[in-house]
């Protein structure tokens, strides 16, 4: 037999084995030991591990957690999805869709008001790093996002779109986010705020993608450029001039729009990112924030992008509260 027919054997083995316990443990489940089923995961999943069978108990625990989502057992679920993350981080698994799939499979089902989807998100995230993007993998943010989105958590939904690729998505959640809860004198300020916010990120395709998909799809805004809202054809003239670098024609533009950007006094301090990000402007001498504003601009306008600010950031609080 030769060397990979074995490999394939030992695997094939491996994977009845585990099926037989589960089998086993959905027993337990089905019959209400809950205490007990939970703890002969646990003792299996420290088995695994000391055995290195790192595919097998990671498989085991998120198989278990699905099982235990839906006998409404919140408690023991949270804690074998821990379990799944622990396999992923000491087994230094490389990052997969599959894997973030499940792992955003996992966040939906949990308690969506409980400390422990917190947590898990925040490690998911830390852990989804070894990937690209130094705050989280952005194919895991895009699934957190569309799940907030589900759920109607519209700004936690939005700070994991800024942080994923997905302009459109967040465009749709935009125009749902809009109609329903903002006021029809700020459709414009909706788009404004993640146009600027995509750029201050240096993500200037989802930038684009998020303006041209809200301002066609918003049933409140009628059809441009140019539009009837001045601050929406200065976002309109804005992605222009990123395209071009061109700084007279950036200082001009603010310049004349600043009754529209006088609306949110947010809009100036992206700006003054942007200029430095595109157009070559020099930082300014700004005071030290604290606070909400200081995570805000460390987040989305790189402040410490040499240390671990952001990451603190991230691992520190849920998403941003932006309005």
């Amino acid at each position: 037999m030769s060397e990979q027919e074995s490999v394939r054997g030992s695997s094939a083995r491996n994977r009845g084995g585990v099926q037989r316990v589960e089998g086993k443990l959905r027993a337990s489940v089905e019959k209400g030991d809950y205490y007990e089923a939970h703890q002969m995961y646990r003792t299996l999943f420290f088995r695994y591990m000391s055995q290195a069978k790192h595919a097998e108990a990671r498989e085991l625990m998120y198989s278990g957690a699905l099982l235990f989502f839906s006998y409404n057992q919140q408690n023991s679920a949270a804690d074998l999805s821990m379990l799944v993350l622990e396999v992923l981080e000491k087994s230094e698994t490389k990052v997969e869709d599959e894997i973030l799939e499940h792992l955003a499979k996992l966040f939906s089902l949990m308690d969506q008001n409980s400390p422990e989807r917190v947590a898990f998100v925040s490690r998911a995230l830390k852990w989804s790093t070894g990937g690209s993007g130094k705050l989280g993998h952005p194919k895991l943010h895009q699934l957190l996002a569309v799940t907030l989105w589900k759920e109607q958590n519209y700004s936690e939904s939005r700070y994991h779109f800024l942080h994923s690729s997905d302009g459109e998505g967040c465009a749709q959640m935009l125009v749902e986010f809009s109609a329903s809860r903002g006021f029809r004198s700020e459709v414009d300020m909706f788009v404004a705020q993640a146009v600027l916010q995509f750029l201050c990120l240096k993500n200037k395709n989802s930038a684009s993608v998020v303006f041209s998909t809200y301002t066609e799809k918003h049933p409140s805004i009628e059809k441009g450029p140019p539009f009837v809202q001045p601050l929406l054809n200065f976002i309109w003239f804005l992605l222009l001039a990123v395209d071009g670098g061109k700084l007279t024609v950036f200082t001009v533009l603010c310049e004349q729009y600043q009754p529209s950007l006088k609306r949110d006094p947010m809009y100036n301090e992206y700006l003054d990112r942007i200029g430095q990000l595109f157009f070559g402007v020099p930082p300014k001498q700004s005071p030290s924030y604290g606070g909400l504003l200081g995570n805000l601009l460390n987040s989305l306008m790189g402040s410490g992008e040499d240390d671990d600010a952001a990451e603190e950031a991230q691992e520190d609080s849920s998403p941003i509260e932006l309005d």
